[in-house]
């Protein structure tokens, strides 16, 4: 089993800049990649962000490309999402997940609780 617990959501204005952490533990040695997914209000959950745990190859959605910037730090087996010029678009729940397959970067094993971010203009 791994555990995920992420940190640092919160309230943002638009244009700010938030930091979301998630630290794993647990079996981490079966990590292939770590992802952030958002579910907004009524809408369902997407993908955000993917990293590989070892290589480090990293993958965007569309929605987020070139403002979002995901990074791991695997001394501390904790993943990151640094978020850039925040949208009230981008107000979710950003959860964290680690998935166990190397064939794929969104289909994951393990969620975190959720963290909540809320973006006002």
């Amino acid at each position: 089993q791994v555990q995920l617990v992420e940190s640092g959501g919160g309230l943002a204005q638009a244009g700010v800049s938030l930091r979301l952490s998630c630290a794993a533990s647990g079996r981490t040695f079966s990590i292939y990649h770590m992802a952030w997914f958002r579910q907004a209000p009524g809408k369902e959950r997407e993908f955000a962000a993917a990293i590989a745990w070892r290589g480090g190859s990293t993958y965007y959605a569309d929605s987020v490309k070139g403002r979002f910037t995901i990074s791991r730090d695997n001394a501390k087996n904790t993943v990151y999402l640094q978020m850039n010029s925040l949208r009230p678009e981008d107000t979710a729940v950003y959860y964290c997940a680690a998935g166990t397959s190397s064939l794929s970067f969104t289909t994951m094993r393990y969620w975190g609780q959720g963290t909540q971010v809320t973006v006002s203009s």
